[in-house]
């Protein structure tokens, strides 16, 4: 398979290119303006493609698939690029950070019928992955950063999303109705609490921009157990006695946070064809405008 990827910054170096400059029967190819980010991405990996712009690449031949692994803001004209010339593509979350241009570009990817996929990594992470299913009527998740309020739509579509899309995947039915608070101080969101509900389920997503530490943490409680997980790292069952389960010592990173997993699904899916996920895609980004809208609102004093 011949991939293109664009968008040569830290997640790329961290979390994709060792995985994707790993797997057999794979030519890589790496586009970026940055001519000494692309050459030290080269060297580093081993990839002999290199191309000074998406264009660039274009015009070099045809990919089976592409990765965007660039800032947010660009996602919508790289994703758009490659849905139109019926490429399919991965594209890390958010696929944009406002609902417009989402249901636009699902709504391309549904014409050109061509596989899109937004990188949610949590949903092939080992530790969240073996609580899908599980017996619990109440799941909570935090995520909190120290010291980093911020610009309301950047904070929901950049890092809460992650919760959003983990309560979703976890929650045992459709859920059936949501609440939301939100506190902003000078224009910057201080902390956001999502609450889904359904049948036989509460689901509660937090985050606090000016905590104590970054750190995040899910449980899943009911029926007389608690199964957590602190940091993707640490796996802790509580069943009248509490057992603790830590990453082997050769558990790699891209394994242990889903990174592997998810990219080995995405070009299975690129192999067989497999249609996109516009609800699940959908669900999630729709939730976040109604945050962001919620934050935006309360930044008014509306």
């Amino acid at each position: 398979m011949r991939l293109l990827v664009t968008g040569l910054g830290d997640i790329a170096h961290k979390a994709y290119l060792p995985v994707l400059s790993a797997l057999p029967d794979v030519e890589l190819h790496l586009a970026t303006r940055n001519a000494q980010v692309l050459e030290q991405a080269g060297r580093s990996f081993r990839v002999a493609g290199l191309h000074s712009s998406v264009d660039d690449a274009l015009s070099a031949g045809r990919f089976d698939a592409a990765f965007v692994h660039a800032a947010t803001d660009a996602h919508p004209a790289l994703v758009e690029t490659f849905l139109d010339r019926h490429i399919p593509t991965f594209v890390d979350k958010p696929l944009a950070d406002n609902l417009a241009d989402v249901e636009r570009l699902l709504a391309l990817a549904r014409r050109q019928e061509t596989l899109l996929t937004v990188g949610f990594n949590r949903r092939f992470a080992p530790s969240h992955v073996a609580l899908k299913g599980i017996e619990a009527d109440l799941i909570v998740m935090e995520k909190h950063r120290h010291r980093q309020p911020d610009a309301p739509r950047r904070v929901i579509f950049d890092d809460f999303i992650h919760v959003v899309d983990t309560l979703l995947f976890l929650a045992p039915g459709p859920v059936l109705r949501h609440s939301i608070e939100t506190r902003v101080d000078q224009g910057l969101l201080i902390s956001v609490t999502l609450t889904l509900a359904g049948t036989g389920f509460t689901a509660i997503g937090m985050m606090h921009r000016d905590s104590g530490l970054n750190e995040e943490r899910l449980d899943m409680i009911g029926h007389g157990r608690r199964h957590s997980v602190l940091n993707m790292a640490e796996n802790i069952r509580k069943d009248g006695r509490e057992y603790h389960q830590r990453r082997g010592d050769w558990t790699t990173v891209g394994q242990q946070r889903g990174f592997e997993a998810m990219c080995r699904d995405f070009l299975t899916g690129v192999k067989k064809g497999r249609a996109t996920d516009f609800d699940a895609i959908l669900a999630t980004h729709r939730l976040c405008e109604a945050i962001t809208l919620h934050a935006e609102a309360v930044c008014k004093g509306l």
